[in-house]
């Protein structure tokens, strides 16, 4: 027979859950609270457990409340600090994670093993690497370093610090591995520009007879940007599987397809998607521009604002201001540039500030162009003095105020062991056969011992991408091609030649 007092708790404690359920803000979290006090239950471990729940993980949140909640519990289990610690690891301030592992220590409650995937993904969240090598000491420790989550964020934690070695020790030393395991070293790999262990990864995946999702795909178009034949092939392999065309997937096929210059490919997509957002519009407004179709882009940024709900983001109007720069519309430039800020409250980036420069380079208007960086409200970085420096190479005839030596004295303030930057001014003094100059220039270089980065090009043939430097490579793969090169030469030498005896007589 239960006795009236103790209906009476179970009613008041059931009412509570209900509203702990039904809580939508901190202020109702908190009288939640005070009812909780007002009907004795703030011992009760199971309600704080739920307090601790609400205000660490839902729309309620607030963390400070939480942890003094945990504080002054005297009775509460390693699950509740879980719920605190995955609270911190994806608020702004994940180092906290690190505190509240520390109190668990102090308390001696045991983690268990949901404990460290929470405080590895904080971690990697601050770029931890020192804490998340004694996280890991503490996983050895416990007996969890064969668990799948474990090990799964300890991947992405040591690819999130560039350690892409450790990251692959961890997954091949894992027991036990899920498709997640799989995305995990893939992202590790592409974000640390490893492209081609990311293929021969997905490669090991597929011939272990793990099946890639949305996830896998989205990483591996990534890893594609400029390589239009394995793009291709990637996207064969989203096709083959029939996984569905939506906003995540479809955004990264436009990107990947705008970024190697197949821009057919990138349209065709981006036509058939019925869902876009700002990304979307974004990598094909970005690609036209960049590909030399600036009318098309400028079109579609206007029928984006049109429309369509989306609103642009600093992406966007980098796009728009690319492809003002590469149809010379500079008044369209500044109006652009102004509303981005004005209208859309995107505050500008240096590459924005860079980018109006360009626009105002390139129409040859370079005291103009002089004049906007030196009223950037940042400092304006070498980037954008190179870009301007490379419109008074181009317009050197426009340059009656001397902005090419202002320029090129800035560059080497700001970058004086750049050897690019003393090529150019050596470059510049032999063209105003001012040779004593040029030669001091490179007499500084070579007791430097500055050498000038070899111009590189890139080929892409067959799915793969060959690099050629400038200079001589006597590797016999490249042989054939520098003979095929210099017979090329010949025919150019020898056309030129007998157009030049037709013309002369």
């Amino acid at each position: 027979m239960i006795r009236s007092s103790d209906s009476s708790f179970k009613t008041k404690k059931h009412q509570c859950l209900i509203l702990l359920k039904l809580c939508s803000s901190f202020k109702h979290l908190l009288q939640i609270h005070g009812q909780v006090h007002v009907s004795a239950l703030q011992n009760n471990s199971f309600i704080i457990s739920e307090l601790v729940r609400v205000s660490s993980l839902s729309h309620a949140k607030d963390l400070t409340f939480a942890r003094t909640l945990l504080l002054h519990s005297s009775d509460s289990t390693p699950s509740t600090w879980n719920m605190l610690s995955r609270g911190y690891s994806s608020s702004d301030s994940p180092v906290e994670s690190i505190w509240v592992y520390s109190e668990m220590k102090r308390r001696r409650i045991n983690p268990n093993k949901l404990t460290f995937p929470f405080l590895l993904k904080a971690c990697a969240s601050f770029l931890g690497l020192t804490a998340g090598r004694q996280i890991q000491v503490e996983v050895l420790k416990h007996g969890f370093d064969s668990d799948v989550y474990v090990g799964n964020n300890l991947i992405h934690l040591y690819g999130s610090c560039k350690k892409t070695s450790d990251a692959r020790k961890v997954f091949d030393e894992m027991t036990e591995r899920n498709f997640v395991s799989w995305n995990s070293i893939m992202t590790a790999l592409v974000e640390n520009g490893k492209f081609n262990s990311a293929i021969q990864c997905f490669l090991e995946m597929i011939g272990l007879h793990f099946c890639p999702d949305e996830t896998t795909m989205v990483v591996l178009l990534s890893a594609c940007a400029g390589n239009l034949s394995l793009g291709k092939l990637v996207h064969s392999q989203v096709m083959v599987r029939e996984l569905e065309l939506n906003c995540r997937l479809g955004t990264a096929l436009v990107d990947m397809y705008a970024k190697s210059g197949g821009l057919g490919y990138a349209r065709f997509v981006f036509e058939r998607m019925a869902d876009k957002n700002v990304w979307t519009w974004s990598a094909m407004i970005v690609g036209l521009a960049q590909y030399g179709f600036a009318e098309e882009a400028l079109q579609l940024f206007s029928k984006m604002m049109k429309e369509s709900s989306v609103r642009p983001n600093y992406v966007t109007f980098l796009g728009v201001l690319c492809a003002c720069s590469h149809t010379g519309l500079v008044e369209d430039g500044y109006k652009y540039f102004h509303e981005m800020e004005k209208t859309h409250k995107i505050k500008p980036m240096m590459i924005h500030y860079g980018a109006m420069v360009d626009i105002l380079g390139r129409a040859g208007r370079l005291n103009e162009a002089y004049n906007f960086i030196k009223k950037i409200p940042l400092e304006p970085d070498a980037v954008v003095w190179r870009t301007l420096l490379s419109a008074c190479s181009i317009h050197h005839d426009n340059d009656d105020k001397g902005i090419g030596e202002k320029v090129k004295k800035r560059l080497i303030e700001l970058e004086p062991k750049r050897s690019g930057n003393l090529v150019i001014l050596a470059n510049r003094f032999a063209e105003a056969r001012m040779w004593d100059e040029a030669a001091e220039v490179r007499r500084v270089m070579k007791e430097t011992k500055m050498k000038k980065i070899a111009g590189e090009s890139c080929l892409e043939l067959g799915g793969s991408v060959h690099r050629f430097f400038s200079g001589y490579d006597p590797r016999s793969e490249y042989v054939s091609i520098y003979k095929l090169l210099d017979l090329f030469k010949f025919h150019l030498t020898y056309d030129n030649h007998l157009v030049s005896s037709d013309l002369n007589q």
